[in-house]
């Protein structure tokens, strides 16, 4: 059965996207069955791994909304070999207020889900930076959370509010749930304020702070506007470089990975 892994951070710009895009090519890429499940109404996933919005006939709003809608027939393949997304598009902007008068509208996605886990080896949602019933469909959805950080000055803040939402969840819906990882992006060496958001990360989130960290990367922020993960634009990239290898930490923590 497959692992889900809710990809979130409730702040927007901290490489949600860019970290859902590229672990899964990664993990695609060395064999896995990779599922990318784009619940964000940016769609930012959809189109960063290439996918036309307007070509398509369903989407990850068809499976929170309709009744009996089979999932399967809002998967599509993407450019890379072994990876799958259920794509997002502007449509899904009206589902959270759609869901509202929908009986078990929490647990919309888990069952959606729960259906094709034995079809994946990984399933990574890509949440919006919010607190919204879309993003507690997705936590009642998942094993765990993995939370990307900017390493920038307000990195650590609402961390707490972020922290107390999936424990919130946690108690009410979904007892299992448990954070898989804490990934820092944007990471700039050269910066004291970068080296001391590192530390404060660690500080608060202890061992599970990754050991690989993702930096700054012209490559890794163009790869998104053709359309492909950026292992596939450039490999020799620093940004490249830095996801394969966040994807062997993230295989290793994986396989022993438990509730913290």
């Amino acid at each position: 059965m497959g692992k889900a892994i809710a990809i979130f951070n409730q702040k927007g710009g901290v490489g949600k996207t860019t970290t859902n895009i590229n672990l899964g090519a990664c993990l695609a890429m060395k064999g896995k069955k990779v599922l990318i499940v784009d619940i964000d109404p940016q769609g930012n996933s959809t189109s960063g791994i290439g996918i036309r919005k307007r070509t398509l006939k369903h989407t990850v709003y068809d499976v929170l909304v309709e009744e009996d809608f089979n999932v399967k027939d809002a998967i599509v393949p993407t450019k890379t070999k072994n990876l799958d997304i259920i794509p997002a598009s502007v449509d899904l902007a009206g589902a959270e207020v759609e869901l509202v008068s929908i009986e078990g509208r929490e647990r919309r996605l888990k069952k959606a889900i729960d259906s094709i886990r034995d079809d994946y080896d990984f399933i990574f949602i890509d949440c919006p930076p919010s607190l919204g019933l879309l993003t507690i469909n997705s936590l009642t959805a998942v094993d765990s959370v993995l939370i990307p950080i900017q390493c920038e000055f307000y990195a650590l803040e609402g961390v707490s509010q972020l922290v107390s939402t999936i424990e919130l969840v946690k108690k009410n819906m979904n007892p299992d749930l448990y954070i898989e990882g804490v990934i820092l992006s944007m990471f700039d060496g050269r910066t004291n304020l970068s080296l001391q958001v590192v530390q404060e990360v660690k500080n608060y989130f202890g061992a599970a702070v990754y050991s690989t960290v993702i930096p700054r990367n012209v490559r890794l922020a163009e790869a998104p506007s053709y359309g492909v993960p950026v292992i596939t634009y450039d490999p020799t990239a620093a940004g490249s470089k830095a996801y394969i290898a966040f994807t062997k930490e993230f295989l290793e923590r994986s396989k022993k990975a438990g509730k913290r």
